[in-house]
């Protein structure tokens, strides 16, 4: 590897860790596919400029972990470290999907475990049905 090559890589390990001030784990579990939004928080002053571009980004749309990570041209730890920093702030929040049962898509009829549950009993509502032999 060539000096340049070698300084380029270090100069990059070294920004990372300042970027993350040393922290090497983030305070919240994150996956990879975790989608963010922005929040009506605001970043503190003393975070990484990749924090205000990650808001950036969310305000735009929701994002994904794995997409800011590729967007910044970052590691993935990294940026779920900013990224807890940010929901720490309140500046990113977690947006909440409507919960299946507040749908209404199960509605009408009991759920499918539970009517071959009835079944297995041999009842299914009040009608029974003999078990296999």
């Amino acid at each position: 590897m060539s000096t340049y090559g070698r300084a380029a890589e270090e100069s990059a390990f070294v920004r990372t860790y300042m970027l993350t001030r040393g922290r090497t784990k983030p305070r919240h579990l994150l996956a990879l596919e975790t989608v963010l939004e922005a929040g009506q928080g605001r970043p503190g002053p003393a975070q990484a400029e990749e924090c205000g571009e990650i808001l950036a980004l969310c305000r735009e749309r929701r994002r994904s972990v794995v997409e800011l990570a590729g967007r910044l041209g970052r590691p993935v730890t990294a940026v779920k470290i900013l990224v807890s920093d940010l929901l720490d702030s309140d500046a990113l929040v977690l947006p909440l999907t409507q919960s299946y049962a507040d749908t209404g898509a199960g509605s009408g009829e009991p759920p499918r475990f539970e009517w071959r549950l009835d079944f297995m009993k041999g009842s299914s509502h009040g009608t029974t049905f003999p078990l296999p032999a």
